[in-house]
């Protein structure tokens, strides 16, 4: 089982701020939409979501079929099949996908056992 490119999602206060930060740190804008709070940060292969009011604490991010770059690889493990591998695993998901859905963009979450959530969100 692949996660996908890995990421950190910050719960940031002050989104331009931590913005001009991490530009400083060497990172570069590529995504997000800032007038709604939220943008993706990259040095790569580093990527960091800054996302301001949207959640409590930083979360671990997955990716499924999304890596770094113009060549999105054509097959993946999506994260429908992630959830049933987790399930099976005995692990306790806080959010799921409809296992019924069809395939494309969804998420799900998990907490680890030091109370860290994960998130895992697959953007096709």
């Amino acid at each position: 089982m692949e996660l996908g490119n890995f990421s950190i999602s910050l719960a940031v206060s002050d989104l331009a701020v931590s913005k001009a930060f991490y530009e400083k740190l060497g990172f570069e804008e590529t995504g997000g939409d800032a007038d709604n709070g939220w943008l993706i940060m990259v040095n790569a292969p580093a990527v960091i979501g800054l996302f301001s009011g949207m959640f409590d604490k930083n979360i671990m991010t997955f990716n499924p079929g999304l890596v770094l770059g113009p060549d999105q690889p054509d097959e993946f493990t999506d994260v429908r099949e992630i959830q049933a591998h987790l399930e099976a695993a005995g692990l306790e998901l806080t959010e799921k996908v409809d296992p019924e859905s069809a395939e494309g963009p969804a998420h799900i979450t998990l907490i680890d056992p030091d109370g860290n959530p994960i998130l895992i969100d697959q953007h096709r």
